[in-house]
């Protein structure tokens, strides 16, 4: 990441790591609210079953606008828009302060510096965003109409008073929560910084701009190819059953192996359009934000 100092002043350690969690929130924040859209037909597509049988990306826009109207694109934002503030600085601060724990010994860092500052800020973000995830998606999956659908306090209630904080209450799915975002992130961060280390730089304003967008799409459409098992898994699990009573997708890698015995190995990426339409422009509009949201608030203190 480019910045700009004053060889006269330098950002205190602990400044610095203020600046990136503000950078980081004002990420999440703008990534969620222009995305939540793909994300909700993303969990219906993995959800599958019901009312309302989805062919495509575009017949699930079509079926949920025809029968729960415009607003139900926006079910279950208010969790990730209260999560995505502090799992955006959770992620961005842990990963630019791991990075020297994975230098190895080397004088700058490496793919594998980025890749494994990635997973471990994956895995942090998974834990203190699973409960908001478990909210999210009872919401998505209701498929009535948004005037009649249950509030997000209701259904957070809903939740602790019939199965509590636990594994099977709202920190439901966490395992699979941890292996699609530290995975996600492993690849997201270990791509990009990589590649735009390696891909020189331009000198004009627009064409460095469209660089990094570029880069940071192809890592968000490539973390979405690894990580969508995971995925898949995780709407399973933290979704509702099958059967009412019977929870039949309970661990991770066991949700999966389920999946591909009875529905095949293309189900294990069920979702995967709409999760690269909203991942791929949104794993770039998220790097640049906090790039030049860090850098601005970089000068502005110094």
């Amino acid at each position: 990441m480019s910045s700009t100092t004053n060889p006269q002043k330098e950002l205190t350690p602990l400044t610095r790591a203020a600046l990136q969690v503000v950078a980081g929130g004002s990420a999440g924040f703008v990534e969620v609210c222009i995305m939540q859209p793909l994300d909700v037909v993303k969990t219906r597509m993995q959800l599958g079953g019901g009312v309302h049988q989805y062919k495509g990306v575009f017949d699930c826009f079509s079926k949920m606008y025809r029968h729960e109207g415009l607003y139900s694109f926006w079910k279950g934002i208010l969790p990730p828009v209260i999560a995505e503030t502090p799992k955006r600085a959770i992620k961005f601060v842990i990963f630019e302060q791991t990075k020297p724990l994975f230098l190895f010994g080397a004088p700058a860092p490496t793919p594998l510096t980025f890749s494994l500052a990635g997973l471990t800020a994956g895995l942090l973000e998974a834990i203190a965003v699973n409960p908001f995830e478990v909210v999210k998606v009872a919401q998505q999956a209701d498929k009535t109409k948004m005037k009649e659908a249950q509030s997000t306090w209701s259904v957070t209630k809903q939740i602790i008073q019939k199965d509590g904080f636990g594994f099977r209450g709202l920190n439901k799915g966490v395992t699979a929560t941890m292996g699609r975002n530290g995975v996600f992130n492993m690849v997201y961060f270990g791509f990009y910084h990589s590649v735009k280390n390696i891909v020189p730089a331009y000198d004009d304003h627009t064409k460095e701009f469209l660089r990094k967008v570029l880069i940071g799409f192809t890592s968000g459409t490539l973390a979405c190819f690894v990580n969508i098992p995971f995925d898949v898994a995780k709407s399973r699990i933290q979704g509702p059953q099958p059967q009412p009573g019977v929870i039949k997708y309970k661990s991770t890698f066991g949700s999966m192996a389920l999946v591909y015995r009875e529905e095949g190995f293309r189900a294990l990426y069920k979702g995967l359009a709409p999760k690269i339409m909203r991942l791929g422009p949104g794993g770039a509009i998220m790097l640049l934000v906090f790039e030049y949201a860090y850098e601005y608030l970089q000068k502005k203190c110094l």
